[in-house]
C-alpha cells in the first residue's frame, strides 16, 4: 500500500501540536514571558500537573518549547518558546480565529433552530 504524503505532513505536524492543552500552552507561551511551571498551572486551572508534565515535556523534545533550569535551591526551572515554536504563531492565530466564527456559527444555528420551534 502506498502512503499519501501529504497526509502524512498532517499527521506529523498534527501530532506536534494537537491535543486538548498544548495550543493553550503555546499561546501562553507566544505572549512573550518565560513562565515557570506553577505560574503556567494557575493559567491552566483545569490541567493536572502530570497532563501539564507530559505536554511540556513533548513540546520540548520537538524543540517548539525551551526548558531552562537554573541552579539555586529551591530550583527554578522556566519555559519559553523558541524561535522555531514562534512559527506556530500564524498558525495558532488563524485557527482561534476559525474557533471564533465557528463558535459563532453554532450559536447562531442554535438560535435558529429554538426560533424554528417556539414558530
Amino acid at each position: 500500500m502506498q502512503k499519501n504524503p501529504a497526509q502524512c505532513q498532517f499527521v506529523v505536524a498534527l501530532d506536534s501540536i494537537v491535543g486538548k492543552w498544548k495550543p493553550i500552552i503555546l499561546y501562553h507561551l507566544l505572549q512573550g514571558k518565560p513562565l515557570r511551571f506553577n505560574e503556567l498551572r494557575r493559567l491552566l486551572p483545569d490541567i493536572t500537573q502530570r497532563m501539564l508534565t507530559l505536554h511540556l515535556r513533548e513540546l520540548e523534545e520537538e524543540e517548539i518549547v525551551k526548558r531552562v533550569v537554573y541552579p539555586q535551591v529551591p530550583p527554578k526551572v522556566e519555559y519559553s518558546i523558541t524561535e522555531y515554536g514562534k512559527s506556530l504563531s500564524p498558525i495558532l492565530e488563524s485557527l482561534h480565529q476559525w474557533g471564533v466564527a465557528h463558535v459563532k456559527r453554532k450559536q447562531l444555528k442554535m438560535t435558529n433552530h429554538e426560533q424554528t420551534e417556539t414558530d
